[in-house]
């Protein structure tokens, strides 16, 4: 059985809408839930996450999902729901390409080149 259809169908509809989320993660040192807001992406019937290009380090929560990839999506505009998930970090310059070429179109970015190379980006799989 597919993990979303077991979801409310106000939160699977949702998860289909990009917006405006937390993201618990696990510190990789300390063990304790990490909690950041971070924009939802929802392209082509996937979820993820990317940021702004930083080139000088790794985030944090990169590092976090590393270490231990359960995470937590929690909705906070249409619905209230906290929906476990897995991440992937995603690090091969073809499999970023269209994640990161939908997160430019949607915010009006011209600097793709520099996306795919500076910007995070996991894809997340709701859990069971």
């Amino acid at each position: 059985m597919d993990p979303v259809s077991s979801l409310s169908e106000d939160t699977r509809a949702a998860l289909a809408h990009s917006q405006l989320i937390d993201l618990t993660t696990t510190g990789r040192r300390t063990g304790r839930r990490r909690r950041i807001e971070i924009f939802l992406h929802h392209d082509g019937g996937q979820l993820f996450n990317t940021g702004m290009p930083r080139a000088d380090r790794t985030r944090d929560w990169i590092h976090n999902i590393t270490a231990d990839p359960h995470v937590v999506i929690h909705l906070k505009q249409s619905v209230l729901a906290d929906v476990p998930a897995t991440a992937r970090v995603v690090t091969d310059p073809e499999e970023r390409r269209p994640f990161i070429e939908a997160a430019a179109r949607r915010w009006r970015r011209t600097d793709v080149p520099e996306m795919l190379a500076h910007s995070p980006l996991i894809v997340l799989t709701v859990d069971a």
